[in-house]
């Protein structure tokens, strides 16, 4: 007789931002209501003006709208690009992109408790030396088509599949992730999904949208490998 395997590990919710907010109070409301509708990880702050960088005055209000909100349903604050930010908002940590602040200034920065998560788009070899740096967690994609965020580049779920298989720092999934198209990521071993339209732009609200990641992810949590 041979053992059965032991199931899989549950992937978890990590939400970011609209890339714009313009009513404060109606995305305050909405982001209350998504955070009480089921199990969120963590929010990353991740506004951008028109260059395409981060917007730091928007992210700043933004911040201090919602991040002891946040921390108080459990929910780790991330700012996007800026460890000088998130040090001053009181954040968990940062999220550094591919051309941002190298993950090991980030470190110093914050300090060894803060999180620190890093872009690595499709580049095996670029998560890797993310975690060799001291990063918490590394993100691949994009493994949708996306429109929040321009620059990406293709990835293959199986990707994740090999770095799980490989290594033990958490991998986070992002790039155009919906309710529709989780699954098979979560399937291949993504420890996260990483998402944004995919919850504030789901036709029946953010709160049925948190609602339904999870009951995929209780689903796939419990099925055999």
């Amino acid at each position: 007789m041979t053992d059965k395997a032991p199931p899989r590990a549950r992937t978890r919710l990590y939400l970011i931002t609209p890339p714009q907010i313009a009513d404060m109070q109606a995305f305050g409301k909405s982001l209350k209501d998504a955070l009480g509708a089921g199990d969120v990880a963590s929010l990353q702050l991740r506004l951008k003006g028109a260059d395409g960088m981060i917007d730091m005055q928007a992210t700043r209000e933004v911040g201090l709208a919602v991040t002891e909100m946040a921390q108080e349903a459990g929910v780790a604050v991330l700012i996007n690009d800026s460890a000088e930010l998130a040090r001053e908002l009181g954040a968990d940590g940062v999220h550094v992109g591919w051309d941002d602040m190298p993950v090991k200034a980030a470190r110093t920065l914050l300090g060894p408790d803060a999180i620190v998560g890093a872009t690595a788009k499709n580049s095996y070899h670029r998560a890797m030396q993310a975690g060799e740096d001291g990063a918490d967690y590394v993100a691949f994609g994009a493994f949708y088509p996306t429109t929040t965020k321009e620059g990406t580049v293709p990835a293959e779920a199986e990707l994740l599949t090999v770095w799980q298989a490989a290594m033990l720092i958490p991998c986070v999934a992002i790039g155009g992730i919906t309710v529709a198209n989780a699954a098979p990521l979560v399937t291949a071993g993504a420890d996260f999904l990483a998402v944004s339209s995919g919850v504030w732009a789901h036709e029946e609200g953010p709160a049925t949208a948190v609602r339904a990641f999870n009951q995929i992810f209780d689903q796939l949590a419990e099925a055999p490998r």
